[in-house]
């Protein structure tokens, strides 16, 4: 199964669509992108569509409805979780501004105090 991602002018994930390894025949993203594209054309479904990698193996990570696609850096970013949190432009992850301690969780997030608290 590959899977392809709508993107709006603005680089938005609209939707997520699966298209069969049939019609998207070569496992390589740079041969089966433009071939998957062709079938979802094919189908009459308008739109730019980019693959994308259930695994995480190519563009970073998964997309999903809500992601950005950069098309610069040809990766997907999830939505920023916490406006204190900043982008690793290398990972295309979202990093808080004190790493999540190692021991003791689970942890949740709290961005009233910018630190990590314990669910335990």
């Amino acid at each position: 199964m590959a899977y392809f991602a709508q993107i709006d002018s603005d680089g938005l994930v609209l939707q997520v669509i699966s298209v069969s390894n049939n019609d998207a025949p070569d496992p390589a993203p740079t041969h089966s992108e433009p071939l998957g594209q062709a079938f979802i054309a094919s189908l009459g479904i308008e739109g730019d569509w980019r693959q994308t990698s259930y695994h995480g193996s190519f563009r970073k990570q998964y997309a999903g409805p809500g992601f950005h696609y950069d098309a610069a850096a040809d990766v997907f970013i999830a939505p920023q979780p916490f406006p204190s949190w900043t982008l690793n432009l290398d990972t295309a992850l979202w990093e808080p501004p004190t790493p999540m301690p190692e021991e003791g969780g689970p942890y949740r997030w709290d961005e009233d105090t910018l630190t990590w608290v314990s669910l335990t």
